[in-house]
């Protein structure tokens, strides 16, 4: 859930409008964050001079404009440096929750700045005939340094000084990294030039308004939820027994007998449609299959009738019998159809158990004496399993009522954020699993491989920031609370698994994901005790 934060001035804020972008995919100093890296193209305060390609004779110049900008400027950018004359401010509403800031420089406040930037220069240079830090004649000062530098000075230091004083209306408000310069600087440059003052426009994205429908609509939330129909503990943990006790028996061949329940079989399927009007029979690929081993205990998995038409069969026997896929089959192409099954028996194996006893409980579950101490721990632990799927259920049931009950105008840069940080995860899931080399990884990470993913998926990614907005906006009103003990604890345990994993990390980024991590969970606890909620199964 992404939380507008107070900025502090830095050369990425201060880049102006460029031809050309270099895009930065992916840093691991955040588990799942995708952030832009300022276009190196750009200009930048504190370096701009430097990242131009100069003789080297100007090089020394250079070094003092950037130093020179600075140190005019105040060095540190606040509010709190005082002007020798207000600014003109207009803001514009402009949409997807941004603001264009039109800013006017009085010609007081730049001719301040310039006696600033001569005086920082005057101290720094070494000008043939002249003691360092000694008074020297404007215009030999400004023969010397350049007056392209010096008014390139005055501009940056301009800038860096009225800036904070433009932004303090939407400072709260405003989105990491949202804040553009848009003014081109060779159109400041003109200005200064002509008229002696400054004009330029500064956009940023500000924190969305939320607005319920109706208002406090999350207070009256009704919802219902699906539960799987195989939700069942009891059911699962007598399952789990069995499936523990097969495991301790060893598969014996059977030789004088055919197929009984309790055996598993070792088959060949086939399958062919059943055409109603006489036509030819068609295969069906989907049902085919060699050497599928066949635990007729566990029936409920295929197609029913199947189990009871292969009863009786013996090793290299061959039946074949028709069936009919049910209506609530999972592949939707083979609801009702006919089918003629063939089925070859290749291997037939029944099972030596031991006997079910408190013998074999250690065995069955370490730490469990007996049969009974056996089955109670596997209740619980399928209790406490379908007890999570139920809570997820409900949450996701809650969620997906949130985002319906709200409009947010979503600012550009927090739907870009939220559509990395997914991305990102699903490209640290891939790279789990497959372990993909340099230049797989680099294709994945790629510009045009990030903006797809945020094309594909834009109504999922808006829904989610819809989801996490509301639940905020809920904390908030509602007055919840973390303890600070619970924000500790989960800050550590995030910062070990870092750690675990050899990744760099940001502290302070780790904490406001926790911080936001922990607020959705008092949300949530709060929606399912207030909200009226209705199970049923599917």
């Amino acid at each position: 859930m992404a939380t507008p934060i107070s900025i502090q001035l830095n050369p990425s804020i201060l880049s102006f409008p460029s031809n050309s972008t270099k895009a930065h995919f992916f840093q691991p100093n955040d588990k799942f964050l995708l952030k832009q890296k300022p276009n190196s193209s750009s200009r930048q305060f504190s370096s701009s001079f430097l990242q131009q390609q100069l003789p080297l004779h100007q090089l020394a110049s250079a070094r003092l404009v950037a130093v020179a900008a600075a140190a005019a400027s105040g060095v540190v950018e606040t509010v709190e440096d005082k002007l020798p004359a207000d600014l003109h401010v207009t803001e514009t509403q402009e949409p997807n929750s941004r603001i264009r800031l039109t800013v006017e420089v009085p010609t007081v406040v730049c001719e301040d700045c310039y006696k600033k930037v001569i005086k920082e220069f005057m101290r720094r240079s070494k000008v043939p005939g002249f003691r360092p830090g000694k008074n020297v004649p404007e215009d030999i000062l400004v023969g010397f340094v350049g007056k392209q530098n010096i008014q390139n000075a005055v501009v940056e230091a301009i800038l860096k000084r009225t800036l904070p004083h433009a932004m303090s209306s939407v400072t709260r408000n405003a989105y990491e990294d949202s804040i553009r310069i848009v003014t081109k600087f060779e159109d400041m440059e003109k200005t200064y030039l002509s008229l002696n003052c400054l004009r330029y426009d500064v956009v940023v994205d500000v924190a969305p308004e939320i607005k319920w429908k109706p208002d406090d609509a999350y207070k009256n939330i009704k919802v219902v939820v699906e539960l799987e129909s195989d939700m069942d503990a009891q059911r699962a943990s007598e399952k789990e027994l069995i499936r523990r006790h097969k495991s301790l028996g060893a598969l014996k061949i059977v030789t004088d007998r055919g197929l009984q329940v309790g055996d598993v079989a070792v088959i060949d399927i086939s399958a062919t449609t059943i055409e109603q009007d006489g036509s030819d029979a068609k295969t069906i690929p989907a049902a085919e299959s060699k050497g599928f081993n066949f635990d007729t205990e566990e029936g409920d998995n295929v197609l029913p009738g199947f189990r009871d038409s292969i009863i009786g069969i013996k090793r290299g026997e061959t039946k074949s019998f028709p069936l009919v896929f049910p209506d609530s089959w999972k592949q939707e192409d083979l609801r009702g159809v006919h089918a003629q099954f063939t089925v070859a028996c290749k291997e037939l194996f029944y099972r030596d158990l031991p006997e079910l006893n408190d013998s074999i409980a250690e065995r069955l579950l370490p730490g469990c004496s007996s049969i009974e101490e056996v089955k109670q721990a596997l209740l619980q632990r399928c209790l406490e399993v379908e007890q999570a799927a139920k809570d997820q259920a409900t949450d996701n049931a809650i969620l997906d009522q949130l985002y319906k009950m709200v409009e947010v105008d979503i600012p550009q840069s927090l739907f870009q954020e939220q559509g990395r940080q997914l991305y990102g995860a699903q490209l640290l899931q891939l790279q789990a699993n497959m372990k993909l080399n340099e230049q797989q990884l680099a294709s994945l990470s790629s510009p045009r491989a990030v903006n797809e993913f945020l094309e594909t998926q834009k109504e999922n990614i808006i829904s989610i920031i819809k989801q996490n907005l509301a639940v905020g906006d809920i904390f908030t009103r509602e007055n919840l609370q973390f303890s600070t003990e619970e924000l500790v604890k989960e800050v550590q345990n995030s910062i070990q698994e870092f750690q675990q994993h050899q990744q760099e990390y940001d502290e302070d980024r780790v904490k406001l994901q926790v911080q936001e991590v922990l607020e959705g969970a008092k949300v949530l606890e709060w929606l399912r005790e207030n909200a009226e909620i209705q199970y049923i199964t599917r």
